[in-house]
């Protein structure tokens, strides 16, 4: 199959992952816990169709059934190295969710489904998070901060975590791009048909190394920067857990609200996003990801 195929076919399935959590299940988490189980069941069907044996990390919070899933491709040299892809598949009330976070679950069910079978040097640990979203977030009961705890006390080696968070919109037009102070207006792109690796200072070598492997592939414009810690929004999504506990991590955006206008609204609905521009950039994170974990 050559490139132009196997990518409108990897656009077809990013596609009908999100319809099926934006549009069939729609907004989810703790305020409807029915549909966040049956948002769950379908990540555990994804994972385990794909070939994996996921694992539920669970809890309650409020009293509502909370898990992590956690889908491991055993490294073939060095499996207790570990790098871990995560996207998180709660929303906020009333927001179908299909860029935030449809989008990034999307991407990792891709990348899981594409290395199934295919195990590199190291570890590389798939995992849906919950609880990323207000109320949750940052009040340590995210999903994120949970499994991140969970590794340091258990000392395993993690080398690195991204976050995939909102993948899925892109725009051409002029001025489509802002960004939180002004003067970054002036140094920074303002048309946003770029995805973005973005992190805290912590994670800079990080952020470089992954970048590099990423432009390799030649797959799609990239803006990558570690931001100075006093700009928080750089710590807006599920790498913030790891960051907290010693892990370098970053997250893979889109800007999220510095570009997307449907963002945290009842809009956010499945055929606003650009599946073919996502599937460029999954496939530029996949050919990152083999490389990384071949070299962790």
């Amino acid at each position: 199959m050559d490139l132009s195929a196997r990518q409108a076919t990897l656009a077809a399935e990013l596609r009908q992952d999100v319809e099926i959590l934006a549009t069939d299940i729609g907004p989810r988490g703790t305020f409807a816990p029915d549909r966040y189980r049956l948002a769950e069941e379908f990540l555990l069907s994804a994972l385990k169709r794909a070939g994996y044996a996921p694992e539920r990390e669970a809890w309650t919070a409020d009293g509502v059934p909370c898990a992590n899933l956690i889908a491991n491709l055993r490294g073939t040299q060095t499996p207790e190295r570990i790098v871990i892809v995560g996207a998180h598949y709660d929303s906020v009330e009333g927001c179908p969710a299909a860029n935030d976070n449809g989008s990034g679950i999307a991407g990792l069910l891709a990348l899981a489904r594409q290395f199934a079978g295919a195990p590199r040097r190291s570890t590389i640990r798939f995992v849906c998070f919950a609880n990323e979203e207000p109320p949750w977030f940052n009040v340590n009961e995210m999903g994120s901060q949970v499994h991140a705890r969970a590794c340091h006390a258990a000392k395993q080696d993690i080398h690195g975590m991204i976050s995939l968070e909102t993948i899925g919109y892109y725009s051409a037009a002029a001025r489509s791009q802002s960004w939180p102070h002004a003067a970054l207006n002036l140094l920074l792109p303002t048309i946003g048909d770029f995805i973005a690796f973005v992190g805290p200072s912590a994670a800079k070598p990080l952020i470089a190394r992954c970048a590099k492997l990423f432009e390799a592939q030649h797959a799609f414009p990239l803006l990558a920067a570690a931001a100075p810690d006093a700009i928080d929004q750089v710590n807006w999504s599920d790498h913030r857990g790891f960051i907290e506990a010693g892990y370098p991590a970053f997250m893979v955006t889109d800007t999220a609200p510095l570009r997307y206008p449907h963002y945290h609204l009842p809009t956010d609905t499945a055929e606003k996003l650009d599946y073919p521009s996502m599937a460029r950039v999954v496939d530029g994170l996949a050919g990152m990801l083999a490389e990384w974990a071949d070299s962790a």
